[in-house]
C-alpha cells in the first residue's frame, strides 16, 4: 500500500510482488526496463511503502530463492560469462531501478554482480524490494547469458 508521507493517508494500492513481477516486462528491451507501477510519476517523492514484518519477509524470501537476507537487506550475486555481459546487466538494472525510483546497491567484480535491496525510507524490507528482486532475476534470464 502506498501512503502519503505528509499525513499517512492511503493514496493507492501497490500490487503484490507476484502481480508486479509478472507484469514488468513488455515487448522490446526498452519496454522491459519500464516497471508496471501504476502511480503518477509526480507523486513518487510523497510515497512510502510499509516495512514488512518478519513473517512477511520469510514468505517473500521463498519467492526469490536465490536472494539471501542480510540484516535489513536482501542480496544476490549474479555470475556472467565475462565483464561486458556483467556491465550490460548492470545497465539494464539501472534502467529498471530508475523507472521504479528504487535503487539497489551494486558491487561489480569482473563477471560477478552483487545487488542489495532495502527500502531506506521504511527502515527495512518492503514489497518493493521483492518485486525488484524478481524483476532483476527475470532480466538476468531473459536477455543476458549467465553462468549457472
Amino acid at each position: 500500500m502506498w501512503t502519503d508521507a505528509r499525513n499517512g493517508s492511503d493514496l493507492l494500492h501497490f500490487p503484490s510482488s507476484s502481480t508486479l513481477a509478472s507484469s514488468i516486462f513488455r515487448g522490446s528491451f526498452e519496454d522491459e526496463q519500464a516497471l508496471a507501477i501504476d502511480h503518477p510519476a509526480n507523486l513518487g517523492h510523497l510515497l512510502l511503502m510499509k516495512k514488512l514484518g518478519a513473517p512477511e519477509v520469510k514468505t517473500a524470501l521463498a519467492t526469490v530463492p536465490d536472494w539471501k537476507k542480510k540484516g535489513a537487506t536482501i542480496v544476490r550475486t549474479y555470475q556472467f560469462n565475462d565483464f561486458p555481459t556483467a556491465i550490460k546487466f548492470v545497465h539494464a538494472v539501472a534502467g529498471l531501478a530508475e523507472k521504479a525510483r528504487h535503487h539497489p546497491d551494486i558491487d561489480i567484480r569482473w563477471n560477478k554482480v552483487t545487488l542489495a535491496l532495502t527500502t531506506h525510507d521504511a527502515g527495512g524490507l518492503t514489497e518493493k524490494d521483492f518485486a525488484l528482486a524478481k524483476a532483476f532475476d527475470a532480466l538476468s534470464l531473459r536477455r543476458i547469458h549467465r553462468i549457472g
